[in-house]
């Protein structure tokens, strides 16, 4: 049996801690991205008062720069928009247990490079969302910190959209490294 250069050092210890670091910071970045996400979905959805002021805001912004329709169109739609984006990228990010429970009796190499590839492309999914919302919060009205009905969130929103795009990056960056996204044969 021919064993290339490359297969003899995929398995060494060294190789299979790294992959095992790499697997763990990704589950934990993947716990905190679908912990706020799918925390917000009830608000978002329910279309609550701060759901409505956050868009309301945005949307009465985005008026003066788009035009009516598309300020109207986000105050009145996109908390759906964006929390089905979340939804579907927290699906997308923990996607990987339904494949491994699906495949349990297979080599962990696959369910691994699934685990990476569904990692990599859903922290990019979570750092484009967060990259809208962190220019909403820097530059529209909204603020960095959201003042709502006298109260403030202390600059919470501000700080949870910028780690989850901060992960996002580092979850694709981490999952490269395991061979995702492919590199070209030539």
């Amino acid at each position: 049996m021919n064993v290339s250069p490359d297969s003899q050092t995929h398995n060494t210890p060294d190789n299979k801690m790294k992959n095992l670091f790499i697997t763990v910071c990704s589950w934990l970045i993947v716990a905190w991205m679908c912990f706020i996400f799918l925390g917000s979905l009830p608000y978002k959805f329910t279309k609550s008062p701060d759901t409505q002021h956050i868009f309301g805001t945005i949307g009465e912004w985005i008026k003066g720069a788009l035009g009516n329709t598309i300020g109207d169109f986000f105050t009145n739609f996109g908390g759906y928009l964006i929390g089905s984006v979340e939804l579907l990228t927290s699906l997308l990010l923990l996607s990987p247990i339904i494949y491994w429970l699906k495949n349990r009796g297979q080599q962990t190499s696959g369910i691994n490079n699934y685990r990476a590839k569904a990692h990599s492309l859903g922290g990019i999914m979570a750092s484009m969302v967060m990259a809208g919302a962190v220019f909403f919060h820097v530059f529209s009205p909204l603020g960095i910190e959201v003042l709502h009905d006298g109260q403030s969130d202390g600059g919470s929103l501000f700080r949870a959209a910028v780690s989850i795009l901060i992960l996002g990056v580092v979850l694709l960056i981490m999952n490269k490294s395991l061979g995702f996204p492919a590199k070209a044969q030539s």
